[in-house]
């Protein structure tokens, strides 16, 4: 696929290959994943809590968080910060996926990984708490679709 300018024909920029790492590589990561994860829940919790604020001032949550000269001061500084905060929470998931993690569910904390089991591409599972990674799936399923790595397994197929 390209794209034209004027008359130059500018290939398309491919996406970048997933990172595939090996069990050991995933659970190598999680100290600093779960240090980085702990601060995301926590900015969740925290604009969750504004957001509360937020309606309870104005009777209802609006469907976007828009400054408006209207507004009473403590209003507008309220929202003020929490775009603000929403902005910084966004952008702290862009830099934990940067580390090559696949974000599932952000409210849950759930992440994947793309690794291999058996010579077969798989998400290597592993949710905000876990100690380590237990679990996996095949590329097409979810959370629900999770399978344990069995110490036999561990040892045997992964890598």
């Amino acid at each position: 696929m390209t794209h034209a300018t004027s008359d130059l024909m500018i290939p398309a920029a491919m996406p970048p290959a997933p990172v595939v790492f090996t069990l050991e590589e995933v659970n190598a990561l999680l100290p600093r994943l779960k240090e980085l994860m702990a601060v995301q829940m926590g900015r969740r919790s925290e604009i969750e809590g504004k957001l509360e604020r937020l309606a309870g001032l104005l009777g209802t949550l609006p469907d976007t968080i828009e400054i408006e000269e209207r507004d009473p001061s403590h209003v507008r500084d309220l929202k003020r910060d929490l775009v603000e905060n929403v902005e910084v929470y966004q952008s702290s998931w862009r830099e934990i996926e940067a580390l090559g993690v696949v974000l599932k569910d952000a409210r849950a904390g759930l992440v994947d990984f793309y690794g291999h089991v058996d010579g077969k591409a798989v998400w290597l599972c592993w949710k905000f708490g876990e100690e380590t990674v237990m679990h996996y799936h095949d590329l097409d399923q979810g959370f629900a679709g999770r399978r344990p790595i069995e110490a036999t397994l561990r040892h045997r197929h992964l890598n």
